[in-house]
């Protein structure tokens, strides 16, 4: 009877172990954000502005996991998204997004992404199922827009495959849209860009448009071919590793 017994567990046993090597039995989660089992990858992000008259600063590129929140609708801006909002400089943005431990790695672009055009960064990580894209750029003939992907999922993707994701123009609203030469930094107008000042709502909003000259605001420089609706910016992922 020992002997049995004995030879029952190793029966129990050795058939236990052969079923978590063909992977019917495992241990951990299969959660979303199963950062065990990561592997290094690389993606490649493409910018293409959408816009008919209104260039869009470098992109501002961020992989991370759930805790990094670029930005939320409603809520204020952070001086580092409005300094991005109205001079379109990612610096700042980039810089607070390096600092925190949700943050994977950040990628900047190289060039302004003018109507029509597109601009591509490279960025290697290791790749999880958490896996999240957030992206902004700056509508930059504009008092304080912009546009970019918030919480994009990505962790889903085979080497080969791509995602696509349409932006929204989104207003900082820590600058009023008053449209002048002074306060527009784009080449309509040329004006300072950043101002530590906030002389608006100061709540991040659905963008409802620029006003122009030809629509009645007589402060403005811009024209109806700075007007914009609907998406402005479209965001392609591409998993090339």
């Amino acid at each position: 009877m020992i002997m049995a017994k004995y030879i029952t567990r190793w029966i129990l046993g050795t058939f236990l172990c052969l079923l978590m090597f063909s992977g019917f039995i495992g241990c951990g989660s299969d959660g979303d954000d199963d950062r065990s089992a990561a592997v290094d990858a690389t993606y490649m992000v493409t910018a293409t502005n959408l816009t008919n008259n209104q260039p869009l600063s470098p992109q501002a590129i961020v992989l991370h996991y759930e805790g990094y929140v670029g930005w939320e609708l409603g809520s204020s801006a952070n001086d580092a998204l409005e300094v991005l909002a109205e001079s379109g400089d990612p610096a700042n943005f980039m810089g607070e997004a390096d600092g925190n431990t949700e943050v994977v790695d950040t990628e900047t672009g190289a060039n302004i992404v003018l109507p029509g055009g597109s601009d591509s960064v490279m960025i290697t990580v290791t790749h999880s199922s958490g896996l999240l894209l957030a992206g902004a750029t700056m509508i930059v003939n504009t008092n304080d827009a912009f546009t970019g992907v918030d919480a994009g999922r990505i962790g889903d993707l085979e080497v080969g495959e791509s995602k696509t994701f349409h932006s929204q123009p989104w207003d900082a609203v820590t600058e009023g849209n008053i449209e002048t030469t002074a306060t527009i930094p784009g080449p309509a107008g040329g004006g300072e860009g950043y101002n530590m000042a906030r002389d608006d709502q100061d709540f991040i909003a659905v963008h409802r448009g620029v006003v122009t000259e030809d629509d009645g605001l007589v402060t403005s420089v811009l024209d109806e071919s700075h007007r914009f609706l609907g998406p402005v910016a479209r965001f392609v992922l591409t998993r090339t590793q």
